[in-house]
Formats: C-alpha cells, sequence, structure tokens
C-alpha cells in the first residue's frame, strides 16, 4: 500500500530536484527477457528512471523506481541502468540518490534478477567512501533489495506505507504484521540503526534530502563550504545551561543556528548530525545526558562510530560534546557493549580529520576515554569550567578511598565533603585535566562558538600520516 501522499516516481524526482535540472539517461531501456511469455509486458524504462540533475549547486545523480511496472521488481535491464548511474557518479564525483518503491527480485527472470542485486551490490560498494549514497523508501523495498539500503550512508522512510524488510512480518515464526510489523518505518526507526530519519510524506523526506545534501560534499575529494553570514564571535549567553542538552548546544553555536539530526529516534543517549562553521560542514556526535542519560549505550557507539567513520572518509571535521559518566549497565548492554566501546574507539582513533571535543560536564572513566579524549588522538580538547574529569564521580571515590576515615568521623557528611573537595581540586577539576596536558584550554561556554571555530580553522591544514597498512581488523 502506497502512502496518502505518495507521488509517481517521475514526480518524486521532480520534487526532489531543481527545477527543470533532471536529465534522463537510458529512457528507452525495457526488459529483454522472453522467459514465462515476458515479451508480452510492457516495462516502460524498465521500473526504474535513472539520470542526473541539480540540487543547489550540485550534481547528484538518482534513481526512481516506478511501482506501476511490475511493482518496481529489480530485472537485468532494471539493475544495469542503476549500475550505471554508479558508474557515472564515481567518475564525475557526484552524490548518488536511490528512491526506492520495489516489490523485490523479479521471479519472471529468476538467475538474472539474482545477479542484477549482485551487480548492484557491487557497485555500491565501490562507491562507498567515495562518493555520499542516500537512500528514501517510499514503499516496498523487501527481500533483497533491503541490503540497497543498508549498503547506503542515509536512509529515509515515509511514516505511512514505507516497508523495509528481509523477511515479511508474517513470515517470522509465531509473529505476523498486526502483532509486531517490523517491517514498519516506526519500528526500524526506534529498535534498529538502519533508519536516519522518518518523515511524514513523500514530500517531507524529499526535503530532507535536499538539506542533507546542502551539508555534504559532493565526493571524497572535495570539501563543503559556503560563506557564512553569521557572526564568527557570536556570544551565547548561558549556554552552560544546556549542558546535559547537546542537542540545544548544537543549535546554539551552528552557523544561522541550522543542525541537520541523523538517527534521532534510535539511540537516545546520542546526538549525531552536521552543521556548518564559518560555512564548513562539521560533523557532531554529543551525549545526550537529558534525554537518554548521562551513560553511553551499546546502540550509542555503534551507530557513532559508524557516523565518525563516515565523516573521515569524507574527510569532514568532528566536533564532539561529552557529558557521560560510565556504560549503561544492564544485562542486554553488557552483551556487547566491549565491542562498540571498542569500534567508537577505534573509529576515533583512526580519523585523520581534524578532532575537537569539549567537554560540557561530567566525563568519568572509560567511556570519557572512547568519547574523542586526547589520548585516542583527538587535536582539540576543551573544557568548560564546571566540567569534571576523571575516573568517577568524586564523591564514590571519596567513599572508597576514605571508607574507615569517613566511618570513624563524628559528622559523616562533613568529612565526606571535605575529602571531595580536596580529590576534585586534584584529581577531578577542569584545572587538573589541563595542568597534566589532557585539556588544552578551559572555555567560557558563551565563547564556545568562536573557540570551536578558531580549532577548527587552525585544523584546516591538518595532515596526518599513519602506517602503512591494507586496512584494519576491527
Amino acid at each position: 500500500m502506497g502512502n496518502k501522499l505518495s507521488l509517481s516516481a517521475s514526480d518524486r524526482i521532480n520534487a526532489l530536484l531543481d527545477d527543470a535540472s533532471f536529465v534522463e539517461v537510458g529512457a528507452y531501456v525495457t526488459s529483454r527477457s522472453t522467459d514465462f511469455n515476458m515479451q508480452n509486458n510492457d516495462t516502460p524504462k524498465d521500473g526504474v528512471i535513472t539520470g542526473y540533475g541539480v540540487i543547489g549547486d550540485k550534481i547528484v545523480y538518482v534513481y526512481s523506481q516506478d511501482a506501476s511496472v511490475l511493482g518496481g521488481a529489480i530485472g537485468e535491464m532494471h539493475a544495469k541502468k542503476i549500475a550505471k548511474i554508479y558508474d557515472m557518479a564515481m567518475k564525475v564525483g557526484a552524490p548518488v540518490i536511490g528512491l526506492v518503491d520495489c516489490a523485490g527480485l523479479r521471479l519472471q527472470e529468476a538467475t538474472d534478477a539474482l545477479n542484477a542485486f549482485g551487480e548492484v551490490y557491487l557497485k555500491q560498494v565501490l562507491a562507498s567512501g567515495v562518493v555520499p549514497q542516500i537512500t528514501a523508501i517510499f514503499g516496498t523495498c523487501g527481500g533483497g533489495c533491503a541490503l540497497i539500503p543498508t549498503l547506503t550512508d542515509f536512509t529515509f522512510m515515509t511514516s505511512d506505507g514505507s516497508k523495509l524488510f528481509v523477511n515479511s512480518p508474517n513470515a517470522l515464526d509465531s509473529n505476523n504484521a498486526s502483532k509486531l510489523d517490523t517491517a514498519s518505518a516506526d519500528y526500524l526507526s526506534n529498535n534498529t540503526s538502519l533508519i536516519d530519519a522518518v518523515l511524514e510524506d513523500d514530500n517531507a523526506v524529499l526535503a530532507q534530502i535536499r538539506s542533507l545534501v546542502g551539508m555534504l560534499p559532493s565526493c571524497n575529494t572535495e570539501e563543503d563550504i559556503v560563506e557564512c553570514t553569521d557572526d564568527l564571535n557570536r556570544i551565547i549567553p548561558n549556554l552552560d545551561g544546556f549542558a546535559k542538552d547537546a542537542r540545544a548546544v548544537l543549535q546554539n553555536i551552528a552557523d544561522n543556528n541550522v543542525f541537520v539530526e541523523m538517527k534521532k529516534d534510535f539511540s537516545k543517549d546520542i546526538i549525531l548530525g552536521f552543521i556548518k562553521l564559518n560555512g564548513a560542514t562539521i560533523g557532531c556526535v554529543g551525549n545526550q545526558a537529558v534525554d537518554g542519560g548521562d551513560k553511553l549505550s551499546t546502540n550509542a557507539a555503534y551507530v557513532a562510530a559508524d557516523f565518525v567513520r563516515f565523516c573521515d572518509a569524507f574527510n569532514i571535521p568532528v566536533l564532539t560534546l561529552v557529558n557521560v559518566t560510565g556504560f549503561v549497565a544492564t544485562v542486554s548492554n553488557e552483551r556487547m557493549i566491549a565491542d562498540a566501546a571498542a569500534k567508537l574507539t577505534y573509529a576515533y582513533a583512526e580519523a585523520t580529520v581534524p578532532k575537537v571535543t569539549v567537554i560540557m560536564g561530567d566525563a568519568f572513566g572509560t567511556a570519557y576515554t572512547v568519547m574523542a579524549s586526547k589520548a585516542i588522538g583527538t587535536d582539540m580538547v576543551y573544557a568548560w569550567p564546571s566540567a569534571k574529569i576523571g575516573t568517577m564521580d568524586p564523591e564514590m571515590a571519596v567513599k572508597i578511598m576514605y571508607a574507615k576515615e569517613i566511618e570513624a568521623a563524628e559528622d559523616k557528611l562533613a568529612a565526606i565533603a571535605s575529602y571531595k573537595k580536596e580529590y576534585t581540586e586534584l584529581q577531578s577539576s577542569a584545572l587538573a585535566a589541563a595542568k597534566r596536558g589532557y585539556i588544552d584550554d578551559i572555555i567560557e561556554p558563551d565563547a564556545t562558538r568562536k573557540r570551536v571555530i578558531a580549532a577548527f580553522d587552525m585544523l584546516c591544514t591538518k595532515n596526518e600520516d599513519r602506517p602503512y597498512k591494507k586496512h584494519g581488523a576491527v
């Protein structure tokens, strides 16, 4: 079932691109299969419209599947048209945008269609890290087709009518769609990392893609820099009141307060997205204590690692906002938290783009270390004056270290307060960390925008060599 405001395949392209900019490629291609009397079926454009056009000042390549032609199912020539678009995009250095509405594999073409899936997968893998890949799902995206959005960098769905699945809900043991619709946009955005945003209708999805393309470089050898119309030295009063709200901080410090957020629904304890600072695109990662708590979860670490790796692949500098006291302590989280934290550590340490960190609140234990600390290669680390950096909360630390003294004290609360003050000054304050070189400077919260801009400007010519290797294995 299509969503209530569904557009046609061609309408989607026209709504996505600048007016009258679309140039179609392969308009006369049709199926060449003759099995099962396929020659008697009319398959205009073989169920997919392909070509290129403009979004803003950027060339983009686009394919839009037509569900009115065999349900948009992928066959041999359908896939070859998509593969051709990928070849052109990689030669030119331009993003690929897939507008998906597909019944899956074209059964009438059997192994030809199966091979066609593989050809598309190969092109996507080759293009990964070379040009940005964006997918929007408007109808069905099932079976082998489900790998197509998963192999891209960003995926959007409409809230009503779009479905993404390998096995349909009714094919799952003891389940049906009325019981649990595992293919729905809401289920996927809240329970998997596959979806970056769910929007109300086709037009909202296409508008979001336009906003994202405006933030991204066209390929891995270009930067996305526009003229900045905001005050570079803009002071932001009372920003320290948002120490637990990374989203609000990013909106406040961004050029013209524009923040394009990704994966908002999946893991509430992490914020991911893009802003402009002095006209340059910056990838942002932040602990969202106000929504998801001040503990780092497995889900948050995994998606943050993927995001940092994307930024590094496309030479997008990374800003990290820290307010974390440890890892989520649940049985389900414990199963994979070590793996997730290791992957986040690896992503930050491997990234050679400029990296700036601002510690806004607490930064305790290994969770602090993996959140782009100086120890794993971050170029500049700042802290707000009230930040605390250490192994754990100072009060917990003194209760362990001075357990006997506190027990013997007449006024236990006063003893704890005294030991806590001493411990904080010596080990857990921003000043203590700065004296040891773990913090480069203590900055006033209201000056965060101008200090971060200055840091990235200083780092714009960064060139960091690494040991030769084919690729890492983590």
